[in-house]
């Protein structure tokens, strides 16, 4: 895996993705160490991110590594008209790995083909986010003690959400049974649900969340994205299409467990936050020891 890019969650096979996940075991019990104490990673994120950006810097900061980039291309050269191509060009030369967050889908695979370093995709607009995709896997472990077998029911912006586009494609590794609610508008596209039917598993679409939550190991929500939308009008009527609360999930099995990429809207209510059942945060945690794996594994540190 060293300088392997990760542009897709398709770039590591499923093997790879395990060991990222036992790796990530290892810096949970030791976050802080000082392996990176002679590394620089550059932080592009040309598109607000609060969670992904933060984790990847407390990611590097805690093993000793330096960390250079920005967090809005208003205040780069982009905004002067530099092309990506001359950015990452002139960036790679400052840096040992590069991650980056574009609006662009595509911006991260092009990145990698003329990047003299590695790239990691920390979201390329609804495309992929292999990251989140990979503490979310290491979240279903904890949580469920296997990843095999499960119900997973993902709930809300399956269209352009692309922490599910990613997510999907890894659970096809594991024998899911996906349960799919969304609004009409907004259901998985077909160029993700292909890799469903390609492993022969079970899926189901609905628009009614509540018929999903007794059958669910694993209930992921997420957001309807405003930012995805060229109508106004169409996100005001579907953006609150869904909104759980803690008396939806008092009948729940043993195992089950709330996930969510963050940020949130409307679409949990606070009153879930408390709930046993709930792992959203302890989730977003869970990204700093993955990201720790998948950076140290990367430069052949680990």
């Amino acid at each position: 895996m060293k300088n392997k890019s990760l542009v897709s969650i398709n770039d590591y096979t499923k093997e790879e993705q395990l060991r990222i996940l036992e790796l990530a075991k290892e810096f949970e019990k030791q976050p802080v160490q000082t392996i990176l104490q002679d590394h620089v990673i550059a932080s592009l994120f040309f598109e607000p991110s609060t969670r992904t950006r933060l984790s990847f810097e407390s990611a590097v900061n805690r093993l000793g590594g330096k960390v250079v980039g920005f967090s809005e291309a208003s205040n780069t050269s982009v905004k002067k008209g530099e092309s990506l191509r001359d950015t990452i060009l002139t960036i790679a030369n400052y840096s040992d790995l590069i991650v980056m967050r574009n609006p662009i889908e595509g911006s991260a695979r092009f990145a990698s083909e003329i990047s003299s370093v590695p790239i990691i995709n920390a979201g390329d607009g609804a495309n992929q986010h292999p990251t989140q995709t990979l503490l979310d896997l290491y979240s279903i472990l904890k949580t469920q003690g296997t990843l095999d077998n499960l119900e997973v029911a993902m709930v809300g912006d399956l269209k352009y959400g692309r922490t599910i586009h990613s997510l999907v494609i890894a659970l096809c590794n594991f024998n899911t049974t996906f349960h799919l609610v969304s609004p009409v508008e907004l259901k998985l596209p077909s160029s993700v649900k292909m890799h469903i039917k390609e492993k022969q598993l079970a899926y189901h679409q609905y628009t009614d969340m509540e018929e999903v939550i007794p059958k669910a190991d694993l209930l992921y929500m997420t957001r309807i994205q405003r930012e995805r939308f060229s109508d106004p009008l169409e996100y005001e009527r579907i953006k609150n299409a869904y909104n759980l609360h803690r008396d939806m999930i008092g009948q729940t099995k043993e195992n089950f467990r709330v996930l969510h990429p963050l940020p949130r809207v409307s679409e949990i209510n606070i009153n879930v936050d408390d709930s046993p059942k709930a792992y959203y945060f302890e989730q977003a945690l869970n990204g700093v020891f993955v990201r720790q794996a998948l950076i140290a594994s990367i430069l052949g540190l680990k």
